[in-house]
């Protein structure tokens, strides 16, 4: 990264309280960028120490995410995540008031199975990073101390998409229609944009840039579609 990148990372630090744990969500589309983002982030923090998780591994079981339709964008949005794993095993534990006796974890990716792993403990002081999709939903908005919202157009996504999915020019349109429809019905009821402490351009990786809300790509999606 530049040093304008470099700036943008330093300044959503600098958004985080010190001197206790301070929880930050790293916010966004899927294939938006935000696991790289909050490890970028992560290793630009010098002077505290660093957890990063990472929702998906709050995953529900597929039975359950896929009951209402393998295709439901309804089904993804409502029923994609474990949050009750997520707030009480995760983010409860590493509040300020909490004891920061955490778990890191919900589900084994490799079996399917819900898990519970042994907790460890976060430092006092420690910088949380959590990134994942859909964080700024009304469940997990009181939760953060600060956040960002990555935003990126939607073909950009659905290049990554299929670029992951081994390099194709697309993704199954059955798969198109429930991730974005999910991000529609998630934009509509949250607005994240706005939500969010900052909102960061991430159609360049490695090029990250703070914008404007009202400049960001979800919010124009979302008025195209009528929302």
């Amino acid at each position: 990264m530049d040093s304008d990148a470099e700036a943008t990372l330093a300044r959503i630090i600098d958004t985080a309280p010190r001197g206790r744990r301070a929880l930050v969500a790293i916010d966004g589309v899927g294939a938006s960028g935000k696991t790289t983002f909050a490890a970028a982030l992560a290793r630009s923090v010098e002077t505290r120490p660093v957890v990063v998780l990472h929702v998906d591994d709050f995953f529900n079981p597929a039975a359950i995410r896929h009951a209402r339709g393998r295709y439901s964008p309804e089904g993804f949005w409502l029923d994609s995540y474990n949050y009750d794993a997520l707030t009480s095993d995760a983010l409860d534990p590493l509040r300020p008031s909490g004891d920061g006796w955490f778990r890191a974890a919900a589900i084994d990716h490799d079996s399917g199975r819900v898990t519970r792993p042994a907790p460890v403990r976060a430092a006092d002081d420690a910088l949380v990073l959590v990134d994942g999709t859909f964080l700024h939903r009304r469940e997990l908005a009181s939760y953060w101390d600060s956040s960002v919202f990555l935003d990126v157009p939607s073909e950009t996504a659905v290049r990554r998409m299929s670029q992951r999915a081994g390099g194709g020019t697309g993704i199954d349109d059955g798969l198109r229609q429930r991730y974005f429809g999910a991000q529609l019905l998630y934009f509509t009821s949250s607005r994240p944009w706005e939500r969010a402490r900052l909102v960061v351009d991430n159609t360049d990786p490695d090029h990250p840039k703070i914008i404007e809300a009202g400049a960001a790509a979800a919010a124009a999606e979302l008025a195209s579609a009528g929302g």
